[in-house]
């Protein structure tokens, strides 16, 4: 293991290069025509191992736009650090120009002007043209998969997640972890996993019956490359009976379980590794404590949170790679490894601009193979937009306003609720809305849109615990996504008060009344995690609701006051 010192000496030799060689020249070039694939696969090939990291694809099989957060509220001890830095203050940190490509591909701001600059973004057939070009210059560069990545699209509800498995496993990757994954229910995911030509990775999975890691994902594997011996351990997303049904996986359980994670790492330490890499759908935050808490790590590969950073996040003596979502970038890491230690290591973050990566042949007919029996369904019109549809902040986007109203008017209610997830392209304005995009920002396997009562006082509890699971300072207690989203209810939240006490002024909008907490409000949602929930599915509703208006036309939302962030 690297000494702080030793570390902090590579890593700042390393820092020069990557501003020469990783994000600092693309990030400076003035408009898209000067943009080049050479360019953005230049790498200056340092050390003896690569390693090659994919997360959150969320099935994003084609290009897309994806407008990074414009809101992404730290707390506790990373309050105002990254990755809770966003738009200017971001750029002004990472020494950004306006109007970059990297302006366009890691910030908010003019989002819409940049989108039709510079076209849309990954591609798993584009990602696959950059994996062949690393491995040309690496043979035995490890390709490593964050998880999130048989969820969140028509095609993978349709397939059960084998269109995403086909299309994967053509890239070949390594080894993978998971997360949303598990909803596709357990004897699914079994057969898929059971399928898999490379290793599922999981030290934080166990059995219920006995808590005990399950054979079926194994904490770790070897990996023999440059000469070095690598661990891989896995980190699957540790609060999935809390943040989706456990009752769709209730053989398995799940937790952070760190000091397993440290028996794990001194036992492959043990067994002769020189090298330990850590695979985690943990999020940033909770990666950055576990580097503080359990020692051995060199590296985590950090997924979960879809945060999108140019260079590494040194904590303790390990480097933390976050990688974005949706396929819009591939990261790069070159290590040195000599004798058991980690003396150096080069990064690059290489972002996916679909226009300007050529894609690779053999993926591209995969593809193209899966999409078509579907092909009518994803690309029928259902209406058109004059405002951007995003979703990615912490609190409501225009697309989780759409779904909001959807859900108000759809399913004749006075206040809608809808879950703050991460996932999801966005839509530029002018563009019509098709039935993929609707799935795009809908599609999980338990979809049904309820109508229900729910009192004043309960809905307050509602969004203290959701409010909690975000903002609490101690990243091991923030089990949720993002906050979930409302419509036809405003209110005032204090990020620095303690649980219990943050949501305040809560009205509905719809009157200006206060909410009375001894009253029964008619609230439409989805997504919950009960069983035997009912109600049409999502995007039949939001389907509906487009239609019925034809062009969607959203007015800004400032119905939640935040203070104290």
């Amino acid at each position: 293991m690297i000494s702080r010192r030793d570390f902090l000496q590579a890593s700042m030799a390393a820092s020069a290069i990557v501003g020469g060689s990783g994000f600092g020249n693309w990030a400076r070039l003035a408009a898209q025509q000067r943009l080049t694939q050479d360019q953005l696969l230049e790498f200056d090939t340092f050390g003896n191992v690569s390693l090659i990291h994919v997360t959150d694809i969320h099935a994003q099989m084609v290009p897309i736009h994806f407008r990074e957060p414009s809101v992404n509220i730290g707390v506790g001890a990373n309050k105002g650090v990254v990755p809770h830095v966003t738009g200017a203050d971001f750029r002004r940190l990472y020494g950004i120009d306006d109007g970059s490509p990297s302006h366009y591909a890691l910030s908010s701001g003019d989002f819409t002007a940049l989108a039709e600059g510079y076209g849309r973004m990954g591609g798993l057939d584009r990602v696959a043209t950059v994996i062949n070009s690393i491995r040309a210059d690496r043979p035995d560069a490890l390709l490593l998969d964050g998880g999130d990545t048989w969820h969140g699209s028509y095609t993978c509800y349709q397939t059960a997640g084998q269109d995403m498995v086909n299309v994967m496993n053509t890239l070949k990757p390594d080894a993978m972890t998971f997360h949303w994954e598990f909803t596709l229910g357990s004897e699914r995911m079994t057969e898929l996993v059971e399928g898999l030509p490379f290793a599922a990775l999981g030290q934080n999975i166990f059995d219920v019956e006995w808590d005990e890691p399950v054979d079926l994902f194994p904490p770790y594997k070897f990996f023999e490359r440059g000469g070095v011996k690598i661990a891989v351990i896995g980190q699957a997303f540790p609060y999935m009976p809390i943040a989706n049904p456990g009752w769709m996986f209730p053989e398995f359980s799940f937790g952070i379980r760190d000091e397993h994670m440290q028996e794990v790492v001194d036992k492959v330490r043990a067994e002769g590794a020189e090298c330990v890499v850590l695979l985690s759908h943990n999020g940033f935050d909770v990666d950055k404590k576990m580097a503080t808490i359990v020692t051995g790590i060199d590296v985590i590969l950090s997924g979960h949170t879809h945060d999108a950073l140019p260079e590494p996040v040194l904590a303790g003596g390990t480097i933390i790679v976050p990688s974005g979502s949706n396929g819009k970038f591939v990261s790069r890491v070159d290590l040195d490894i000599q004798q058991g230690r980690m003396m150096g290591f080069r990064h690059k973050l290489i972002p996916i601009f679909s226009d300007v990566i050529s894609a690779d042949a053999e993926v591209a007919a995969v593809i193209e193979a899966e999409r078509a029996p579907y092909k009518a369904a994803l690309s029928e019109v259902i209406g058109q937009t004059d405002t951007l549809l995003y979703r990615r902040g912490n609190f409501n986007g225009t697309w989780d306003d759409l779904i909001c109203d959807a859900l108000l008017s759809q399913r004749d209610a006075e206040i809608a609720l809808s879950p703050g997830v991460r996932w999801g392209p966005s839509v530029i304005p002018g563009q019509d809305i098709t039935r993929e995009d609707i799935w795009n920002v809908t599609s999980m396997t338990y979809p049904e849109a309820y109508r229900t009562e729910m009192t004043g006082e309960f809905l307050k509890i509602v969004l203290e615990d959701v409010a909690d699971n975000i903002f609490n300072p101690d990243p091991f207690f923030q089990q949720g996504g993002d906050m979930v989203r409302t419509g036809g209810l405003g209110y005032r939240i204090d990020i620095a008060k303690p649980q219990g006490q943050r949501i305040s002024d809560m009205t509905l909008l719809k009157t200006g009344e206060a909410i009375d907490p001894g009253r029964a409000y008619v609230v439409a949602g989805w997504a919950s995690v009960n069983e035997e929930t009912e109600g049409p599915p999502i995007w039949d509703v939001v389907e509906a609701h487009i239609k019925t208006k034809g062009t969607v036309s959203l007015e800004p939302n400032n119905s939640v006051e935040i203070i104290n962030a």
